[in-house]
């Protein structure tokens, strides 16, 4: 009979609304007893049985599609067939999993697991440009490069419509089949050719190198009332963003800033323990987020009373803004830290682990549900702003990338009123002082 195997299966909790995975922070051992090892005779078996078993061990329900009888008949039933080869296998898994109705617990095959790796490790291996689609042209178009990586230092600029790879016509490619191809290890070579402004194009040879991706950008911004307004972006919760909003915050404050923007629109989440690290941020006391398990386990966690400031704050939120977006506007709005200005959120409020299994695949699994502050279940509900700021389609169409965050920018330009509110009520909070027998009013500003 065959020896009891012991597999060790990575795992990261993901409060994302779409596909990411993680750094790696904590194993689970799964136990292949050997029953089950003598039922399994190949390698896509065993494979699809370490997804059965995670789900049997630890799914959270929350489509009313899961059934502990039905999920061991479909075992039996799957483990009974013959499959012809890998992607059979995967197929299968797939479709196991689709019974569940659950778009979050889902199977990556090696490749897809990686790049999920790749979306919050806050780092790849590229050449360190941002693309786009253009929505008319459908050509590829530098978004921008980042700083310090070889797109940058060989020159490579914003709008650069990327027209070949490789001495391959990028006519026809999704942004994805070029960052396929864009991609590789570190010290090879690929080749752009780049059309720029008016009919000037470009050759350019770059060597890939290891980029980190930052999470965050910033600015200092001036309110038409002269006021220093700290502008910051938040992309993704990846495991760069803690680091880089910090970074962000101390900086800002260091120029002086009477209060901050913190833009959440259209991030789709991420790692869970980014945004609360981050959360930790930007409060001092108080519940983040809780959550809760199958077996009713709820695991909460506080603001750590190290937050690098107290200035007044606004979070810009839209319809894209899902999960660990969710977490940390709500733990700002239940908390009281500040307000949030925008459209109604996402409304994910699901979180999973992802988990690597025996021959490179993975897959993720809704394993609990978190709850804001004040015990609010935001899934399909999203959180409400409290001052609503609408984006007509018309004026999302005119607005381009490169105006976020400005006096261009419809939202922004509500959040920037809404945050010189917040400064006039605190600049109107007395502080009590004296003169000697004289007891005088002095407004404070912090």
């Amino acid at each position: 009979m065959a020896s009891t195997r012991l597999r060790r299966i990575a795992l990261v909790a993901l409060a994302g609304a779409g596909s990411f995975a993680g750094t790696l922070v904590l194993t689970s051992d799964l136990l292949l007893h050997s029953s089950t090892a003598a039922i399994i005779s190949d390698s896509p078996k065993e494979v699809m049985d370490e997804a059965w078993q995670i789900v049997f061990r630890d799914y959270l329900d929350t489509t009313g599609n899961y059934s502990e009888e039905k999920w061991k008949t479909l075992r039996r039933d799957l483990l009974s067939k013959s499959y012809g080869n890998t992607k059979d296998a995967y197929e299968a898994i797939r479709g196991m999993l689709g019974t569940l109705d659950d778009p979050y617990t889902r199977f990556m095959d090696p490749r897809e697991f990686k790049e999920m790796e790749i979306d919050t490790s806050g780092e790849l291996s590229g050449v360190g440009i941002q693309l786009s689609l253009d929505k008319d042209s459908k050509e590829l178009v530098v978004v921008s490069p980042i700083d310090g990586s070889p797109a940058s230092r060989a020159g490579v600029q914003p709008k650069d419509v990327i027209t070949a790879i490789d001495g391959k016509s990028t006519r026809g490619m999704t942004t994805e089949d070029a960052v396929k191809l864009i991609r590789g290890k570190v010290g090879t070579k690929v080749v752009l050719e780049l059309r720029r402004g008016a009919g000037e194009f470009v050759t350019v040879d770059l060597i890939r190198d290891r980029i980190e991706l930052a999470a965050v950008d910033s600015s200092v911004n001036v309110a038409p009332n002269g006021a220093k307004v700290g502008y910051i972006r938040l992309k993704q919760f990846n495991a760069n963003a803690a680091k880089d909003m910090r970074n962000a915050i101390t900086e800002l404050s260091g120029e002086g800033v009477s209060g901050f923007v913190l833009d959440l629109r259209s991030n789709p989440g991420g790692l869970l323990m980014a945004s609360v690290e981050i959360a930790r941020q930007w409060l001092d006391e108080g519940v983040i987020v809780s959550s809760s398990t199958r077996d009713g386990v709820s695991d909460v966690k506080r603001a750590s009373g190290r937050a690098l400031t107290q200035a007044p704050l606004v979070v810009l939120v839209n319809e894209g803004s899902a999960s660990a977006s969710e977490i940390l506007s709500g733990a700002i709005q239940d908390n009281n830290r500040g307000v949030v200005v925008g459209k109604k959120t996402f409304g994910k409020g699901l979180i999973q682990s992802v988990r690597g299994l025996s021959d490179g695949s993975g897959m993720t699994v809704t394993i609990a549900k978190y709850l804001t502050p004040s015990g609010k279940d935001i899934h399909k509900q999203g959180i409400t702003p409290d001052v609503n700021a609408n984006l007509s389609k018309a004026q999302a169409q005119r607005l381009k990338f490169e105006d976020l965050g400005t006096r261009n920018d419809p939202q922004y330009r509500v959040a920037e009123s809404e945050l010189g509110k917040l400064l006039r009520q605190n600049y109107a909070k007395p502080e009590v002082s004296f003169d000697g027998d004289v007891q005088l009013d002095v407004f404070s500003t912090n």
